[in-house]
């Protein structure tokens, strides 16, 4: 089946360069190309891509207004096109809330340095995005407003204990929604949360505080020395690895730079690792939507250390791959849809107050 793409970017140099290479990729075909989304409107109805690139900084009409536009009127699976600034990182994350699949780094001005390596990630990303059934990325809308009840609640006076359990949750491809979901149904009275997403530089401050709005938890960006505690959730920062140590009777965050791990900084495997050794049978891990197979081993040794396991079935995962994985490795106690993982969560630590 031959993938047809059509590439939305205000940049007639960034069309051409994707236009050029994607062409020359068997089974993909450019259909066309639009410099703005009104363009992009009229083409889509003619050209019925199966798959759009889409620029977030666009003139005329910002990639996330058309983005919200053409997921109630006509969903496409969307590949954000973005920059790696403090803005473009804010509105990546906008997208994906509003119905992306997945996102790559624009182009910058050395484009021959990395210009192979963004087209390899973005060929990989667009069959993937072929894949996906469109109908899983729903948005959440209506559940933000029980979500911000729940934020209202957030008091420091629950956030004193250094937390005895740990709960760790890895992610990519569909991850930031899925966490989302899981995060915005947990009350602040559970253990402490570690979590891996898949995800660059200068995006996980963003996504922490993003999560940290909607939901009833203490969310940040992990920092090195940093205590679990009960009631909040550490997000690995973008380009480090994160793990759990034990000092004394606290369980701390440990980051680090260090060799891509799966092809990953962060690594969910190096996170997973880290608890099993550390928290043995104290801890929980869960293994959400990606592609890919990081994060499976690491789940097996957490489960063979005596934690409780969870992956998230096929019918709710974006990309059902790193949880295909760990299931097929014995890694996974229950599979279970994404709405009833934080369900499970709380039932799992339900003697903990």
């Amino acid at each position: 089946m031959t993938i047809k793409v059509l590439i939305v970017d205000d940049s007639a140099l960034v069309r051409k360069i994707f236009e050029d290479n994607l062409s020359k990729v068997s089974g993909i075909e450019v259909v066309g190309t639009a410099q703005d989304p009104f363009v992009a409107r009229d083409k889509i109805i003619k050209l019925k891509p199966d798959v759009l690139t889409l620029d977030v900084e666009m003139p005329r009409m910002d990639g996330i207004e058309f983005l919200k536009r053409l997921m109630m009127s006509q969903p496409i699976p969307v590949i954000i096109v973005s920059s790696l600034t403090h803005k473009a990182g804010q509105i990546t994350l906008d997208a994906l809330s509003a119905g992306a699949i997945d996102y790559i780094t624009k182009p910058g001005s050395n484009l021959n340095s990395n210009l192979n390596s963004i087209m390899t990630e973005l060929v990989q990303k667009i069959k993937i995005a072929a894949t996906v059934d469109i109908s899983k990325y729903v948005k959440r809308e209506h559940k933000k407003t029980v979500a911000n009840q729940a934020a209202s609640l957030k008091t420091k006076s629950l956030l004193i204990n250094t937390t005895d359990k740990v709960i760790a949750m890895g992610a990519s491809t569909g991850g930031t929604e899925a966490i989302a979901t899981i995060l915005e149904q947990l009350p602040p009275n559970l253990p402490g949360i570690v979590i891996t997403q898949h995800m660059p530089p200068k995006f996980t401050k963003d996504f922490a505080a993003r999560l940290n709005r909607d939901s009833a938890l203490e969310i940040k960006e992990g920092q090195s020395g940093m205590r679990i505690m009960d009631g909040c959730a550490f997000i690995a920062p973008g380009g480090f690895h994160m793990r759990v140590k034990r000092s004394g009777g606290n369980y701390i965050i440990d980051v680090k730079e260090g060799d891509l791990v799966n092809g990953h900084a962060p690594s969910v495997d190096v996170l997973f690792d880290s608890v099993a050794q550390h928290v043995g049978k104290n801890a929980l891990g869960v293994i959400l939507t990606g592609m890919g197979k990081d994060g499976a081993k690491g789940l097996l040794n957490m489960r063979n250390a005596g934690a409780h396991t969870i992956g998230q079935n096929e019918a709710t995962s974006v990309v059902y791959g790193m949880p295909k994985v760990a299931y097929e490795l014995k890694a996974v106690a229950k599979q279970m849809n994404l709405d009833d993982i934080a369900g499970s969560i709380q039932i799992s630590f339900k003697q903990l107050k």
